[in-house]
């Protein structure tokens, strides 16, 4: 044990560890924004709650992979080959879930511009449905979720050790800041708006991905920033046209 300890706490391990944790973190802003879509249609008491499950379940699955990471690097391997391209199992589940958000995004985008979508006045058996296919949604997108993330963790740091424990501080990190995001997500509709163009281009970028057109995620992120900054200064336009009414 005192060696293993002493061959975790090292420099470069709390430097990868560190880095790897924040890296998780950025990648984690996915799961965020589709878990405050997805559980947005249950009951304000039962959000929270499943908000959690859906962060636990990315870690255990991630967790899972990390202790898997033969099969994990197998799935880089070529499958079949289409059109001249070798096609591997990380490019089928990439695609699979790219279109799958792209269908939800889409679908949510018509409920909230149509209206009647999302009360939470329906029969409690109703709700109960709702939960079991929220919870395989959310399970079947956090597979595709941890599979990115895992294999970014892999090219980065060769322990093992620092790669769990990365994958523990960052869903730790979006358990505490989960519920205050996606809380603002819903209460805002032009926000919410926002997030459910985020999921449609993740799912444009996992298509592109699994095909061979590899997008930086960074471009990604620099779009979300940007988009949420111009949000941000309406916001503080329409309180100042507001208060200037009031007056």
């Amino acid at each position: 044990m005192d060696a293993f300890l002493a061959d975790f706490f090292t420099l470069p391990n709390m430097i990868a560890l560190l880095s790897l944790a924040a890296l998780e973190i950025v990648l984690g802003i996915d799961n965020i924004v589709f878990l405050a879509i997805i559980t947005s249609k249950l009951h304000r008491s039962q959000q929270a709650s499943m908000r959690r499950i859906g962060l636990i379940l990315a870690m255990l699955q991630r967790i899972l992979l990390l202790f898997a990471i033969g099969w994990v690097v197998k799935l880089t391997d070529p499958l079949f080959t289409l059109l001249g391209r070798a096609v591997s199992g990380r490019d089928v589940i990439l695609i699979g879930g790219g279109l799958f958000l792209i269908a939800k995004a889409t679908f949510e985008i018509h409920g909230t511009i149509e209206g009647g979508h999302g009360s939470s006045d329906v029969p409690p058996q109703t709700k109960q449905v709702n939960r079991a296919a929220m919870l395989l949604q959310i399970t079947l997108l956090d597979i595709v979720f941890s599979l990115d993330s895992v294999i970014t963790a892999v090219g980065m740091v060769n322990h093992l050790a620092v790669m769990v424990a990365a994958v523990l501080v960052s869903v730790a990190v979006m358990v505490v800041f989960a519920n205050p995001v996606s809380d603002f997500i819903v209460k805002h509709p032009t926000v919410k708006m926002l997030a459910l163009s985020f999921l449609l281009l993740i799912g444009v970028v996992l298509v592109a991905d699994g095909s061979g057109r590899h997008v930086e995620k960074g471009y990604i992120y620099f779009a979300m920033g940007f988009s949420i900054l111009v949000e941000m200064l309406n916001f503080r336009l329409r309180r100042i046209k507001k208060s200037s009414q009031a007056d």
